[in-house]
This record gives structure tokens, sequence and C-alpha cells, in this order.
């Protein structure tokens, strides 16, 4: 039986926002895997308003 390896989460911590209603600084957000947006140097969270966010 093969076993399946949970995929590692991975974590980023707010360091400055223009609008703290959809991220707070120093506040942690789990990176959700987005191949577009690290194509663009950027990641995907979900923001304070549960959207998710690049």
């Amino acid at each position: 039986m093969a076993k399946h390896k949970k995929p590692k989460s991975h974590f980023a911590i707010c360091i400055i926002s223009d609008d703290p209603d959809l991220l707070t600084p120093r506040r942690i957000y789990q990176v959700l895997p987005d191949e577009n947006a690290a194509r663009s140097n950027y990641i995907r969270v979900i923001d304070n308003e549960d959207e998710d966010y690049r």
C-alpha cells in the first residue's frame, strides 16, 4: 500500500497593508498553492473576509 504524503503547509506574515480590513499587519496567513501567482513572485492567501487574495 502506497503512503500518501501530506502536503506541507506554508505561512506568511503580513508586514504592511494598504487596507487593514483585508490583510492585517503582524497577522499570519496560510499560503495557498498557486502556480500563476508564483510565476509573478506573488503568493495567494485567504484574507480577513475569507476571500482568496493574491
